[in-house]
């Protein structure tokens, strides 16, 4: 069953059916490839680098994982699914680190999101502000948090003894093939 909650800054919060099996071999794959070099790194802020690429056919977990996000964000946005691609990173981090405010609207998004594979508690919340309101969304493991590409979002100090990792995504729409 899904899971979904309204917030008072425009976001849809939703816990997907299956996660904690996808997670595990998510977690799994992604300590792997990173242990070998593997994901290419971008974005290089507060001495870390926030975005790490991994190709989707090196990481056949993450399948049903953008299959599950995709359907959500059609059902936000209200359209089709099969007009929409999805771009997604990894964001590993360690503790102490911080992601810095930013947004994701520097292209053809029409919704930015978040999906939460490993989160232990104290980990960092996801802080969305919109003009003076600001929202903070603790992370949970199987969590997707969809929200406006525009919308300003960083994440708090890693205070726990343990890696948090997420997966970044932008949904735009698809292009002739």
């Amino acid at each position: 069953m899904i899971v979904k909650q309204r917030c008072t800054i425009p976001c849809d919060i939703t816990v997907l059916p299956g996660a904690e099996a996808i997670n595990r071999e998510l977690l799994a794959g992604f300590e792997a490839l990173n242990a070998a070099g593997e994901p290419v790194r971008s974005h290089f802020f507060a001495g870390r680098y926030e975005n790490l690429y991994i190709p989707r056919e090196r990481l056949p977990a993450l399948e049903p994982l953008l299959d599950a996000a995709c359907a959500a964000a059609a059902d936000y946005l209200g359209q089709p699914r099969r007009g929409l691609a999805v771009g997604f990173w990894f964001n590993c981090m360690l503790p102490g680190q911080v992601t810095q405010p930013h947004r994701h609207d520097e292209d053809d998004e029409l919704v930015a999101g978040v999906y939460y594979v490993n989160t232990p508690p104290g980990c960092g919340d996801l802080i969305l502000h919109q003009g003076d309101l600001s929202m903070s969304v603790s992370p949970v493991a199987g969590q997707l948090v969809l929200f406006a590409p525009d919308l300003l979002h960083q994440v708090g100090e890693n205070r726990s003894g343990e890696t948090r990792l997420s997966i970044g995504m932008n949904f735009g729409r698809r292009g002739p093939r």
